[in-house]
C-alpha cells in the first residue's frame, strides 16, 4: 500500500512546491549524449522486455521510450555537476508508477524532472536499493516518489559521480543490477552481451551480464560478483584467488601463509549450503551481505585472499610464487565487454602492478583456478586460463561493477 509523505518546504525552494504551482525555469543546456544514445537503449529495454513473461506475480517492467530515457538522463547529467553542502549527488531514477513499485513512498506533491530537485533530494535516496520513482503524468515527467522494488527490466539511470551516469536493470528474478551503459561526459560505453556466449567465458562475467540465469540469490557466480562488488568498493585494492579444493593451488603460494586459516573459514559456505527457508529470507540476505564484505575485506590486506570453489576460507596476506618447473606468462590476452572493445595480446607487465602480474602468474601455473584483482584506481581484472588461446586470458569487468 503506497505511503504518502508531504514534502515540506518554503515557497521559495522549488524542488517543494506543487507542480502546477512550480516556477518556469530557464532549462538546463541539453547533454547531447542522452538523445544521441536514447534510441539505442529504447531498443536495448524493449528487446529484453518482449522476451520476460514476468515475475512470479506477473509484473512486467513498464514500457519505456526513447522520449522518457532522454529526459531522465538529461536531468539526471545536470544534476549529477551540482553540489549540495559540497558534496555531488548520487542518486538513482527509476521509470515506474506508483502501482508497480511494491510499497513505495508516495509524495503529497508530485516534482518536476528538475536537476536542482534532483540534487536536493538526493542525500535522502543515496543508499543502495532506493531509487526516485518518475513517472509521465499529463504529458510531463514527475518525481513521484521512493522505491525499493521494482519490476525486471525497469529502466533505471544512477548517478554515480559528477558526469558519470550508469545505465542499467534488475536481473531475473534477483541479484545485482545488470548495466547496460555507461555514460561519462561526451564518452559512451555500451555493454556488449555477446561477450558472455563466447567459449570458456567465466561464470562470475556470465553473471555480471545476466545470462544463463546466473542471478538467484544463492548462485555461486552471483555471490561472487556481490564479492567483486563489495572488493572494488572498499578501494584498497586487493587479489582473490577461488582454487579447486583438490587442487595443488599450494604449489604456487608461499608457504608458510601469513594468515593461514585452520580450520578454513566456512561462513559464507554455510550460508549457501543453507536451506533458506530456516531463515526469514530478509534474514539470510542481510547474514550473506555481512559474509560478503567480510570476505572482501580480507582481500585489503596485503597479498591474496584464497577461497576454495566450495567457498572455505583457507587463508589470507598469501604471496603468489611461481610453480616449480612452469615459466612465466610472456602474453596475456585482454578484453573488456564493451562494444567495439578490440581483444589485444600484450605482456603482463602492461596490466597493472604486482598484483596484477602475480594474478597472471598464478592461473598461468594453475589451470583450473580464476583470479580477481581490484586496483585502487577502480580497474577490476577477473584473469582465467584459456585452453583454446593456450594463455591466461584477462577479463575487464569495471563498467559493469559500477
Amino acid at each position: 500500500m503506497a505511503q504518502r509523505s508531504s514534502v515540506a518546504g518554503h515557497a521559495t525552494d522549488a524542488s517543494a512546491v506543487p507542480a502546477a504551482e512550480h516556477p518556469v525555469a530557464a532549462p538546463d543546456p541539453s547533454y547531447p549524449v542522452a538523445r544521441t544514445v536514447s534510441a539505442k537503449i529504447a531498443a536495448h529495454f524493449e528487446r529484453h522486455r518482449a522476451a520476460y513473461l514476468g515475475d512470479a506475480a506477473g509484473r512486467q517492467a513498464p514500457e519505456v521510450d526513447a522520449a522518457a530515457i532522454e529526459t531522465m538522463i538529461d536531468a539526471a547529467f545536470w544534476a549529477s555537476l551540482r553540489r549540495e553542502e559540497g558534496r555531488s549527488p548520487t542518486v538513482s531514477l527509476a521509470f515506474v508508477p506508483p502501482e508497480q513499485a511494491g510499497a513505495p513512498l508516495v509524495f503529497d506533491h508530485h516534482l518536476p524532472l528538475y536537476p536542482a530537485a534532483l540534487a536536493r533530494l538526493a542525500p535522502a535516496v543515496e543508499r543502495p536499493g532506493i531509487h526516485l520513482g518518475v513517472w509521465r503524468q499529463q504529458g510531463q515527467f514527475r518525481v513521484w516518489g521512493t522505491t525499493r522494488t521494482l519490476p525486471p527490466h525497469t529502466f533505471v539511470i544512477e548517478v554515480v559521480a559528477s558526469g558519470l551516469l550508469v545505465i542499467k536493470h534488475r536481473g531475473e528474478p534477483f541479484g545485482k543490477f545488470i548495466n547496460v551503459a555507461v555514460l561519462e561526459g561526451d564518452q559512451v560505453k555500451f555493454v556488449d552481451e555477446t561477450q558472455g556466449l563466447v567459449p570458456e567465458c567465466p561464470g562470475v562475467l556470465k553473471s555480471l551480464l545476466g545470462l544463463e540465469g546466473a542471478n538467484g540469490r544463492g548462485d555461486s557466480q552471483n555471490v561472487l560478483v556481490q564479492v567483486a562488488v563489495s572488493m572494488r568498493r572498499h578501494g584498497r585494492g586487493g587479489a582473490l584467488l577461488v582454487v579447486p579444493r583438490d587442487s595443488p593451488w599450494l604449489e604456487s603460494i608461499v608457504t608458510p601463509v601469513l594468515y593461514a586459516l585452520e580450520p578454513p573459514y566456512t561462513e559464507l559456505a554455510d550460508l549457501l549450503r543453507r536451506r533458506r527457508d530456516e531463515l526469514a529470507d530478509r534474514d539470510w540476505q542481510d547474514a550473506l551481505r555481512r559474509a560478503v564484505d567480510g570476505l572482501a575485506g580480507l582481500t585489503a590486506v596485503d597479498g591474496a585472499t584464497i577461497l576454495t570453489d566450495q567457498f572455505d576460507v583457507v587463508g589470507f596476506g598469501a604471496k603468489i610464487t611461481r610453480r616449480r618447473g612452469h615459466s612465466s606468462p610472456e602474453r596475456v590476452i585482454v578484453t573488456e565487454p564493451i562494444e567495439g572493445a578490440a581483444m589485444s595480446t600484450v605482456s603482463p607487465s602492461q596490466l597493472g602492478g604486482t598484483r596484477h602480474f602475480s594474478a597472471a602468474q598464478f592461473v598461468h601455473d594453475q589451470h583450473g583456478a580464476i583470479a580477481l584483482v581490484a586496483s585502487q584506481d577502480g580497474r577490476f581484472t577477473i584473469f582465467k586460463w584459456s585452453d583454446r588461446e593456450n594463455m591466461v586470458h584477462a577479463h575487464r569487468v569495471e563498467s559493469l561493477l559500477l
